[in-house]
């Protein structure tokens, strides 16, 4: 019998050979047990390493011969197409999954994410961020967003029903197309929607049309940064779940990656390796003191430059140089991230011990920050074992909050080492009532109050103190923290916060964030029905029944990214 929402399963023993405690395995085991599939795969994308697609870029694209290299014993091999055997949640089934009943929310969920769909002329197109009928004030929640429709495509593909994915991605790269105006300013053509809606025409007999917004309709009037990183990664893991090569091989997709390169790579006045941006660009849409560099931003762009170049064909128009430019950008933004952004408790130790105003190539304190300026919270939050990529780091300016989003796509994108993914684990488990609380997860620690508040967020009603992006509670960073759980071996920590979701989530009305230090009220301005919510909490609790679809969101550490050729206290100029 099959539930609405639901695939037919079939179930398989768990892995015999776990750990005595089965939450904390190592995935590479798995690796000798790789999924069943039922399509004719070509190499993958993800086996070519920046070795192969080096600098001086001698190596060309991998074709259908030959036999895996070393680097497929890793996550990437991971893959997870549709066909193929089901399991009990509906998704492509591993032989050594973990198996469980599944819990009754995940049918409720399944049923909100289908009533968020969009159709666009008899195609699904994607869900809308809210279907919360209770506001009379709808905004822009009724649109369809390129980030908040990640995780429900992720869903999708997951269960086998890639087409609405692939019809996203073909839409926002027609969107993408178009002339984008803020007054007189024209945008860049490589720049993606925030968000688009359909609309039907009167005047044409009610034909639908779709309206994207690229920011100049947003509060703050501010370009989406983010959105051509997510298209990037979600073509990527439309690839990796289906096995098919040619949507990214066409034409149109390929121009479509390099536009959204040539942006980013664009010469300028730039010192560093990493993308200057605006306020609010990103998840963290409104004033919150993230202009400059926000991790966000830097580990999205890594990831969504790994993805690019192993997406991009050297035979293609421009294909070639932009290779070539993207990994010499990758060269650069690895060592820097690793290096500047980096804080555990001996790196904070010696940062309170900086010397300041160092001139010449010799100086250790690049960025001239000064050790009066580190938060007085900072010393108790950062325990002995553990570390995080602190949130901005710019001339005389470091800005030591945690932001979630950040640090788990670092590890997702394998811009953590091995061993700073295992710390940013660590800290997680270190300060749980910090950043996990009543319901996960915090997306900023600490909060900013007071005069601070003012200051920073300009006095915003919105984001007050432990509410909304200023430490406030967001559901959907649940699949994130799961994804980096299962990279990193520590699934415990993943099951222990889904139980905490599934307590409150359904009551609650899937909202869309909670307010308050522990994350114990729905927030006080949150959307019910919020659909990344729901799709959020699918996501991890697919992935923790088969970890092997953390291949449609990973990337393996690329050995030659793992030893910079510079040292710390060496110039980048050198």
């Amino acid at each position: 019998m099959e539930v609405a929402g639901m695939r037919k399963a079939s179930s398989h023993a768990s892995m015999a050979a776990a750990a005595a405690d089965p939450d904390d395995f190592d995935l590479t085991r798995m690796l000798n047990h790789r999924p069943r599939i039922n399509v004719d795969r070509q190499r993958s994308f993800d086996d070519r390493s920046l070795a192969e697609l080096s600098i001086s870029g001698t190596a060309s694209r991998g074709g259908g011969g030959g036999g895996y290299p070393a680097m497929m014993e890793s996550y990437e091999s991971m893959y997870s197409p549709g066909g193929g055997l089901r399991s009990l949640c509906g998704t492509p089934a591993s032989s050594t999954r973990l198996s469980f009943d599944p819990h009754p929310l995940v049918f409720d969920a399944w049923d909100a994410l289908r009533r968020s769909l969009v159709c666009f002329r008899g195609q699904p197109l994607g869900t809308i961020a809210a279907v919360d009928h209770s506001s009379d004030e709808v905004l822009n929640y009724d649109q369809v967003f390129v980030r908040d429709f990640v995780p429900s495509a992720l869903a999708f593909l997951m269960n086998g029903e890639p087409e609405i994915v692939k019809n996203f991605l073909l839409k926002t790269l027609l969107l993408q197309g178009w002339e984008k105006r803020i007054d007189r300013f024209k945008l860049g053509e490589g720049a993606m929607p925030a968000s688009f809606k359909v609309l039907k025409d009167a005047k044409r007999g009610g034909a639908e049309r779709l309206v994207a917004d690229f920011g100049e309709s947003a509060i703050g009037r501010v370009a989406p940064v983010d959105s051509g990183f997510w298209w990037i990664i979600l073509l990527r893991a439309y690839t990796k779940s289906t096995g098919d090569l040619s949507l990214a091989e066409t034409a149109e997709c390929q121009r479509g990656i390099r536009l959204i390169m040539n942006q980013c790579l664009a010469e300028g006045f730039d010192t560093f390796p990493t993308l200057l941006c605006a306020d609010g660009c990103c998840m963290i849409d409104r004033r919150m003191g993230v202009y400059g560099y926000p991790i966000e931003i830097q580990a999205l762009f890594f990831m969504a430059l790994r993805c690019a170049l192993l997406m991009l064909k050297p035979d293609a128009p421009e294909g070639k140089e932009t290779m070539d430019r993207v990994a010499t950008r990758l060269h650069a933004l690895t060592y820097h991230m690793r290096s500047y952004f980096w804080l555990d408790f001996q790196q904070l130790n010696d940062v309170y011990r900086y010397r300041t105003e160092e001139y010449s190539h010799t100086a250790v304190n690049k960025f001239n920050v000064i050790p009066e300026s580190i938060p007085d919270w900072v010393f108790d939050f950062m325990p002995s074992r553990g570390g995080y990529f602190v949130g901005n780091v710019s001339p005389a300016r470091m800005d030591f909050r945690w932001f979630a989003l950040g640090n788990f796509v670092a590890i997702l994108a394998s811009m953590a080492t091995p061993e700073q993914a295992a710390a940013i684990m660590d800290l997680i488990e270190e300060r749980w009532e910090d950043l996990i609380g009543e319901m996960p997860l915090k997306i900023s620690f600490p909060a900013i109050e007071s005069h601070e508040w003012e200051f920073v967020t300009g006095c915003d009603p919105k984001n007050t103190r432990w509410s909304y992006h200023n430490g406030g509670s967001w559901p959907v960073l649940l699949w994130l923290l799961t994804a980096a759980c299962i990279k990193t071996g520590r699934l415990k920590i993943a099951r222990r916060a889904i139980e905490l979701a599934e307590a409150r989530l359904a009551r609650d009305g899937w909202p869309e964030y909670y307010d308050g230090k522990l994350g114990r009220y729905v927030g006080k301005q949150a959307r019910k029905l919020q659909t990344w919510s729901v799709a959020g909490y699918l996501v991890a609790k697919m992935m923790v029944e088969d970890p092997s679809h953390l291949g449609m969101i990973s990337l393996e550490e690329d050995r030659a990214m793992m030893k910079p050729v510079l040292k710390r206290s060496a110039s980048w100029t050198v």
